[in-house]
């Protein structure tokens, strides 16, 4: 009887929480909204991994309230790439965590596919928050590759910025 008057988001949510180690790795503050500058500098290392790999990829860059700060997408790339690297993005940065604990805790079956209740949440590797001074200043997405992929881009992007 309690049960039915628990909002989905709320049961969603509750699962993220206790299903992944990671949240206790994501800082719980944000930042001044990252710059133009330093968006095109986590773009640049995000786009040179994907090259080293010959990977055509899009990458989105968002400030810490998931508005578009830059976006780029490399010749050859499909077109679909652009908004799911942005989704990824706004997804990182609106949960304050990577995309990949979504797809972890979607993957795991059970009360984990609450998240595909969440709506906005791209549940899908490729997403990280970007941090600066050990706040979220915004957060990166990449699109086109595996999701795996995806997320080896997103990290190179992330450190590009230490």
């Amino acid at each position: 009887m309690f049960r039915k008057y628990l909002s989905p988001l709320f049961l969603a949510m509750s699962a993220l929480v206790f299903a992944s180690s990671a949240f206790a790795q994501v800082p719980n503050l944000y930042g001044a909204p990252i710059n133009a500058e330093n968006a095109k500098k986590a773009a640049a290392g995000a786009l040179a991994e994907a090259k080293k790999n010959n990977w055509t990829m899009a990458v989105a860059i968002t400030d810490g309230g998931g508005t578009l700060v830059f976006v780029e997408k490399m010749d050859g790339t499909q077109t679909g790439s652009v908004e799911v690297a942005l989704g990824k993005a706004r997804t990182a940065a609106l949960f304050k965590r990577p995309t990949k604990v979504f797809q972890d805790v979607l993957a795991a079956g059970g009360d984990g596919l609450r998240i595909l209740g969440l709506q906005g949440a791209v549940p899908i590797e490729g997403g990280l928050p970007l941090l600066l001074d050990g706040k979220i200043v915004g957060a990166i997405g990449m699109s086109g590759g595996s999701s795996a992929q995806d997320g080896v881009a997103a990290k190179a992007g992330m450190d590009a910025l230490k």
